[in-house]
């Protein structure tokens, strides 16, 4: 059982990138912002994120100052397990703004 103030693990947050820079070819400059925003998931996962209804643990949200200048942004889904302080990412995605 991890105790709090630990950092949380992340877990598949690399292959999950991978994933969607191969398919979205994503500036470098996206990249690098969404590559940072994943990194303050190790302090607070919960900060800008929403809870997803009717899914335990599920948690959705926009990755921010990550907009292409066309209407589109990147969001990101992860699960979070509490007993043991680890971040599952799901899939990141670019999808047209609002959302």
């Amino acid at each position: 059982m991890a105790t709090e103030g630990e950092p949380w693990k992340l877990e598949k947050f690399s292959e999950r990138l991978d994933s969607w820079i191969a398919l979205c070819s994503p500036s470098s400059e996206l990249r690098r912002i969404v590559r940072t925003w994943v990194l303050t998931r190790y302090d607070d996962p919960y900060q800008g994120m929403e809870q997803q209804s009717g899914f335990p643990n599920l948690w959705f949200g926009r990755v921010p100052n990550s907009g292409d200048g066309r209407g589109n942004a990147v969001a990101c889904s992860y699960r979070i397990e509490e007993s043991t302080r680890t971040v599952i990412c799901n899939d990141f995605t670019t999808l047209s703004e609002p959302f």
